[in-house]
């Protein structure tokens, strides 16, 4: 399934739902109300209501009636408006992390990343508050010169975890969904040397989330999915889940230590092709339009103002 939370236009009233089709089908109204319109509360439920939302699509034999919306007539937020947290893995590809080890900046230099380690995942927690979902308008802080975009898969967690194994963490992935993180790289550099990073990560907008929540039974293979970023049509990011050093279940096992829940997000990491690994970056600016796009995930769009 694509499990999306959106807003129907003609009432305001926002809803859990899915895309089947090319239309929006309201699965809480379908089932007269049995089933949430919150996305984490409907995660909470569990399998049950997993098994209802695909037997109430299953009914639904045509494009059109009561609790279906075309796409103009609903505005798609993110499949998890306000995750409880958001966990980034950092450096995750590793030609992503030999690029960044380019940038001639004393203050992003002053971070060692040649010293980087992989002896478990290494990451940062982003502000909920920073999540939008596809088609917005990201407004370029006043604080930043270098604006930088990073193409990244979402896992989203549906089961409480807390020290799970390997072996079991695919247990509690409710889907997966794309990601874009929006970086002021200035801001981020003087950060690093500060051996902090908030605000260089999560200011409001930089976490682009969507434009769904595609199940598992949805993809043959999580680690098998073309990565692809365009900005105004220009291929800049090209890559495969496949060159994650952590994989999904690595990822969910050791990040569950500091305890997960349902609708948390974990990110991949970026491949490389960042605007910051560049030898003259090009950075994102007012009027440009990019198009992260994940295999089977569909593609989550930003229009930078």
């Amino acid at each position: 399934m694509k499990l999306a939370t959106f807003d129907i236009n003609s009432s305001g009233k926002r809803t859990l739902g899915a895309c089947q089709n090319d239309v929006y089908v309201d699965l809480a109204g379908l089932s007269g109300g049995e089933l949430p319109v919150d996305m984490i509360d409907f995660l909470k439920v569990g399998e049950a209501a997993m098994d209802q939302a695909r037997s109430l699509l299953a009914g639904v034999q045509s494009g059109s009636g009561e609790h279906i919306y075309t796409e103009d007539s609903i505005t798609l937020q993110s499949p998890v408006p306000l995750p409880g947290k958001i966990v980034h893995t950092s450096c995750n590809f590793d030609s992503h992390l030999q690029e960044l080890t380019t940038w001639k900046d004393p203050e992003w230099e002053s971070h060692n990343w040649g010293e980087f380690h992989f002896e478990h995942p290494t990451g940062f927690l982003e502000a909920p508050s920073s999540v939008v979902p596809s088609g917005t308008g990201v407004e370029i802080p006043v604080f930043t010169r270098q604006l930088d975009y990073e193409i990244e898969i979402a896992i989203i967690i549906g089961r409480e975890a807390f020290k799970v194994g390997v072996e079991e963490a695919f247990d509690y992935v409710a889907g997966y969904t794309i990601f874009n993180d929006l970086s002021a790289r200035d801001i981020q550099a003087r950060e690093h040397s500060n051996k902090v990073i908030l605000m260089g990560k999560s200011f409001k907008g930089s976490c682009p989330l969507g434009p769904w929540l595609v199940t598992p039974d949805e993809l043959d293979d999580p680690h098998d999915l073309d990565m692809k970023l365009r900005v105004n049509g220009e291929v800049r990011q090209d890559a495969n889940t496949g060159q994650m050093h952590y994989k999904t279940a690595e990822l969910v096992s050791w990040w569950s230590h500091m305890g997960l829940y349902p609708g948390d997000v974990i990110t991949s990491g970026s491949p490389p092709g960042v605007a910051a690994g560049m030898d003259s970056p090009r950075w994102l600016q007012a009027g440009d339009t990019v198009d992260a796009t994940i295999a089977k995930l569909g593609t989550l769009t930003t229009r930078i103002i």
